[in-house]
């Protein structure tokens, strides 16, 4: 199954893991190192070593997009289609309120 697009997920600027889009499902995974040193970023993302799979964006990534005017803003600014929310995120999500962060992920060697 090829990967769409990928992402760094950060929680206070340290790696925590990737979500990576695929055709038909979504899955969120933890950086093995952070699972050592971090903390989980969500009451329903507890360490494991065992990726999350969904079949939909996950309503934990779906809540940290932005909504009304700079949502409308972003989509125009950079041609992203309405229902494109993890498109938004990896445009929008290294300026995120809170602890969380999303950056898309560029290099080759980070794609697990």
């Amino acid at each position: 199954m090829n990967e769409l697009r990928k992402a760094e997920i950060f929680a206070n600027d340290e790696l925590a893991g990737y979500l990576t889009e695929y055709e038909n499902k979504y899955v969120f995974v933890y950086e093995d190192e952070y699972i050592k040193t971090g903390s989980p970023i969500g009451c329903h993302y507890p360490f494991t070593k065992q990726p999350y799979e969904t079949e939909e964006l996950p309503y934990f990534f779906l809540n940290l997009a932005p909504e009304g005017w700079m949502l409308n803003m972003l989509r125009k600014k950079h041609d992203i289609p309405v229902d494109d929310i993890f498109g938004i995120l990896l445009i929008s999500g290294r300026e995120m309120v809170g602890a969380i962060s999303i950056r898309p992920c560029s290099s080759p060697s980070k794609l697990k």
